[in-house]
């Protein structure tokens, strides 16, 4: 856009907004959005190219307030530019049902891009929204007609550099050459507990040099000019760039700025009085004049950036239909039509070989049949591709110079994952990676945030359980398969064999709007026999794989502890006992079914047993206080896993005698 209006009003519009809405709510951060006002200015005014007509026009920059306490300046810029947020809502920031919640949030307000406060994590989320926009450029643009061509621009603070996340994915992205990354960095020197140097005297320059990237240092970041020439001069740049601008917190506040105390409360009454003086902004809360819409408004130069695109992209399907037939389906989060019919050949192809395997090689034999006829495939794993098995023959490995579709993270799960929520929210790809499961602990909030934000990452897990043996506690799942449970909107698979293995690949692709764990053994599993009907159940979380007409109580087992249960089974029949068999590779998509379908598969009146190789305390809300869990509720051993399961109970003896209690 172009104006005439002088960039210090349109700065302090900014301001303006920033410091009423924060006084409105008593709640919030101000100091931010009143000292990068300038930088959002240069960015937004000078180099952004969007449509706030429609914020999911696909070749659009994408934008990422890493330092997502700083919401308010977000919310001016996407009201100022004109987005649908009218000023009411900025009226109504951090208030119920309000499209200005406290940290920005996708799908809640129209623009935002990613769901950001965790600090680090939207810049890391911005860097696997690089790397989308790198691969599916190389892979659909042909020559002129580059219809995938946009930068990924991310605002960050010292908190998003403190996070040890930030240390993953930058250095990955300068392996990688991001050269579309640009971030800001708000360099203030302020943060909640006040001035920083005591505890972050990073260089931080040197830092992102050794990285690999372009660093362009001691902006002013108060000086527009000099920030639009620092962009411009990075978009030349085949690294990605971090600028470092220097700025004042809360700058504008004549006693409070470049203090903790403009930092993350309201100004009051009083400053902010003295604030509009200052500015001489002589204009009422939320009061902004016509002068200023009309700097800002980014509408037209918006309609006119789509218009152009959407020309190229016609000159693209008529050139190449076929690609562009594959692109927009994949824009869309469509899945091919043939892959219904891929998966069931798949699982038919499981019953007929019957193996007895490893569910993480299950899981390798899924994604083998599953990746031809799905090139939005993205896998990869955490330093552990030859023990994750995310790798496929066809699989070719991502590096700096070569696109492909297995991406080597490193020694980074956090990076890992939040990379990936990236990539799935920039679309055009479904994106999978792996660790341990042990190690999930170290992707945990990057799960909750993908789980927040109801998006397709599928989050691979595998040694998953006291199985792998000899490694010892330090790399034995005990308690992580039952706390992943009690993350909303994560759904966690944890299949018993090859057949369950390649539903849960199928249920986690097919779930658009929602991410999932799949969680392997590194042990054999023995393949369990089933019907149609049987199969068609898996897909609904938990069924019935062995029942017996006169049956006196249910066993209700998951992933290596299935065989256990049927081997329990047979051994209470040869006693006289009768019992059910439930395997439940998914309780939280069980727990969705209707009340019909929970109560025939967990018959009530049936005393149940549960049986799975973690903590107990998760598995009494299937079996009551009266029922009996087979689990363990200390750290593990080292040793070979048949001594590990033996020492710690999971033996037909003990789900035997466990049985009978319940029943007595």
């Amino acid at each position: 856009m172009t104006s005439t209006l002088p960039t210090t009003k349109m700065a302090n519009a900014i301001r303006a907004l920033a410091m009423d809405a924060v006084q409105k709510a008593n709640s919030g951060h101000p100091g931010m959005p009143m000292g990068m006002a300038e930088i959002a200015v240069a960015l937004w005014a000078k180099h952004y190219r969007h449509n706030p007509s429609n914020p999911h026009w696909f070749n659009r920059d994408r934008f990422v307030l890493s330092n997502g306490h700083g919401s308010m300046l977000q919310y001016a810029l996407l009201h100022l530019t004109g987005y649908d947020l009218p000023m009411d809502e900025l009226r109504n920031f951090r208030q119920m049902h309000s499209k200005t919640p406290g940290h920005p949030e996708v799908d809640v307000t129209p623009g935002i891009e990613t769901t950001t406060g965790p600090l680090g994590q939207g810049l890391t989320n911005a860097v696997g929204m690089a790397l989308a926009e790198k691969l599916l450029a190389a892979e659909f643009n042909r020559g002129e007609l580059a219809i995938v061509d946009h930068h990924t621009y991310t605002f960050v603070g010292d908190g998003c550099l403190m996070e040890g996340i930030s240390h993953e994915a930058c250095s990955l992205a300068g392996t990688l050459r991001l050269s579309k990354l640009i971030a800001l960095y708000d360099d203030n020197g302020i943060s909640i507990d006040g001035h920083v140097e005591g505890w972050f005297k990073d260089d931080t320059p040197k830092r992102f040099e050794a990285y690999g990237w372009n660093v362009i240092r001691a902006v002013d970041g108060h000086n527009v000019e000099a920030v639009s020439a620092a962009i411009h001069q990075a978009k030349l740049s085949d690294k990605p760039t971090l600028i470092c601008c220097k700025t004042v917190i809360g700058k504008g506040s004549p006693n409070l700025a470049g203090t903790d105390k403009v930092h993350g409360a309201a100004l009051g009454d009083k400053e902010i009085a003295a604030v509009r003086e200052a500015l001489g902004w002589n204009y009422a809360p939320f009061e902004i004049p016509a002068d200023v819409y009309a700097a800002w408004d980014a509408k037209p130069q918006g309609q006119q950036f789509e218009g152009d695109w959407n020309a190229m992209f016609a000159a693209y399907a008529a050139a190449h239909p076929q690609q562009a037939s594959e692109f927009t389906r994949r824009m869309k989060g469509e899945l091919p039509g043939n892959f219904e019919q891929t998966v069931s050949a798949y699982i038919a192809t499981c019953v007929e070989k019957k193996e007895t395997i490893a569910t993480r090689k299950a899981s390798q034999n899924a994604i083998q049949a599953l990746a031809p006829v799905l090139p939005e495939f993205l896998g990869g794993s955490a330093d552990l591709t030859g023990s994750n098995l995310t790798n496929w023959k066809e699989s070719v490995a991502v590096r700096a110079d070569q696109p492909g579709n297995h991406i080597n993270y490193g020694v980074r799960e956090f990076g890992m994952s939040a990379m990936m929520n990236g990539m799935a929210l920039h679309g055009g790809y479904i994106p999978f990676g792996a660790t341990f499961l042990t190690f999930s602990d170290y992707s945990r909030n990057a799960l909750r945030m993908a789980a927040l934000m109801k998006i397709r990452s599928i989050f691979v897990f595998t040694h998953d359980s006291i199985g792998l043996g000899e490694d010892g506690p330090t790399h034995q799942s005990v308690e992580h398969v039952s706390s992943l449970r009690l993350i909303p909107q994560l759904d966690n698979w944890r299949p018993c064999d090859t057949v369950e293995s390649a539903v849960a690949w199928q249920q986690a692709v097919q779930r658009k709007h929602g991410p999932s764990t799949l969680i392997f053994s590194r042990q054999n599993l023995q393949y369990q026999e089933r019907d149609a009907a049987q199969i068609a159940n898996i897909q609904r979380g938990a069924y019935i794989l062995k029942d017996a007409p006169d049956a006196k109580a249910i066993l209700i087992a998951t992933g290596s502890e299935v065989e256990l249960a049927m081997q329990s089974a047979a051994a209470l029949a040869q006693e006289g006992i009768a019992v059910r068999v439930v395997s439940m590779p998914c309780a939280d998509v069980f727990d969705r079914q209707e009340g019909a379908y929970k109560a025939s598969v967990l018959q009530h009146g049936l005393p149940r047993v549960a049986i799975e190789a973690g903590v107990t305390a998760f598995w009494h809300k299937y079996v009551g206080l009266e029922g009996a869990v087979v689990g363990i509720d200390t750290f593990g051993e080292s040793a070979p896993a048949p001594v590990l399961f033996k020492h710690f109970g999971f033996t037909v003896e003990n789900v035997v005698a466990k049985t009978k209690l319940v029943l007595a």
